[in-house]
């Protein structure tokens, strides 16, 4: 029972944990789940066991309740496990999963240092904080954190540092540039005196000032970071035209304040409004 002290000893730490089978993955659902028929996790967002009598739900029958871990309905899982796994996203965390020596290359050139766990074919550099998980982010790296689960591999070297918007940039996928005419960007117009037809006139000016704060504090992947809350700002009051000329000069000036160019906020603008159908 090597698998269920190591379990044991991360759940002390409030890492929830699960058994894996041979081939790095969970074991499967029992009939009364298959299909998720027993309804208790749709689309997988609820973490924890169900009542079903075995393991079942992958990442999400993650736990640290000492209880379920010694519990006769996990027994069989822990006599036929190959590995011990954990979610990361349960547990504050975001694993960089780096599965070859071009990839870990990569990183050590452009993140910041943080604890690093070797693996078979490369490294886990692992993060605090928890953002939705992805594969294939670029070659060879996967992000795991949110409804995911890494293998654990042992305590790692270096300490856990804050979660880089390095990586967070790695999940904005922002569409091809869209062919533009030299007019200016065209803009809602305003519904109702400029009144937000769903929010006070306060909750839009709040809304701004805090998305032209998040471009000024952008410390790298500012393109993203300026794509990605344009595409916040449009998909709370895209529609409603509350937005004026006055508002959209404000988030293009505090984004070529970072070096943006005017162009390229054109860009990110009309792609934000694409992928919104606006």
């Amino acid at each position: 029972m090597n698998h269920l002290r190591i379990a044991l000893h991360l759940a002390t730490a409030r890492m929830p944990v699960l058994p894996l089978r041979a081939g790095k993955v969970p074991f499967g659902n029992c009939r009364t789940c298959a299909k998720n028929a027993c309804g208790g996790r749709p689309n997988m967002k609820t973490p924890g066991p169900c009542t079903c009598p075995g393991i079942c739900h992958a990442w999400a029958a993650a736990t640290t309740d000492p209880h379920v871990l010694n519990s006769p309905r996990w027994e069989a899982a822990w006599r036929q496990a190959a590995a011990v796994a954990y979610h990361p996203g349960g547990a504050g965390l975001t694993v960089v999963d780096l599965d070859n020596p071009t990839a870990v290359a990569w990183a050590r050139a452009g993140l910041p240092a943080t604890r690093i766990v070797p693996t078979t074919r490369g490294e886990h550099w692992i993060y605090q904080g928890v953002i939705p998980s992805a594969n294939a982010v670029r070659p060879g790296v996967d992000v795991k954190s949110l409804m995911s689960y890494a293998r654990w591999l042992g305590p790692g070297t270096g300490i856990v540092t804050e979660l880089p918007d390095a990586v967070r940039a790695l999940l904005v996928k922002e569409p091809s540039p869209v062919q533009l005419t030299r007019q200016a960007v065209t803009v809602p117009t305003p519904a109702r005196g400029g009144e937000c037809r769903h929010r006070t006139p306060t909750y839009l000016d709040r809304g701004i000032a805090m998305a032209v704060q998040q471009i000024a504090q952008a410390r790298e992947a500012v393109h993203a970071t300026v794509y990605r809350t344009f595409l916040a700002v449009l998909s709370t009051h895209g529609r409603c035209g509350c937005l004026t000329d006055t508002h959209v000069t404000r988030l293009f000036t505090a984004a070529q304040a970072k070096g943006e160019s005017v162009r390229h906020c054109t860009d990110a603008w009309t792609n934000a409004r694409t992928t919104l159908g606006l």
